[in-house]
């Protein structure tokens, strides 16, 4: 008697996740929309603050409205916020030290 071996080659099967690592996921993605649309609201209240306001934080009226028009909906626009702040730190401070 012959008997023929066959195998099927199904390659790599993926484990899938824990439902706990996927309620995590899906928890951290909601999270993460939720701070973004947050954000978008308070940098659009900073348009509320008058330009010696906005100079005391480190910001112009157009890293503002940059912010906001730069990124997608779904970006986070704080981070710009925060670079612009810190340049603009920078630069005003070497230009002290300079004096």
């Amino acid at each position: 008697m012959r008997t023929t071996d066959r195998t099927l080659h199904l390659g790599h099967a993926r484990p899938s996740l824990p439902l706990t690592a996927r309620l995590t996921l899906a928890f951290d993605k909601m999270a993460s929309v939720w701070r973004t649309l947050r954000n978008r609201r308070e940098i659009n209240s900073l348009n509320e603050l008058n330009d010696s306001q906005l100079m005391d934080i480190g910001l112009t009226r157009h890293d503002i409205e940059s912010a906001l028009n730069t990124s997608t909906f779904f970006e986070d626009p704080s981070s710009y916020l925060t670079n612009s702040a810190r340049r603009r730190t920078r630069f005003l401070g070497l230009n002290n030290f300079r004096r």
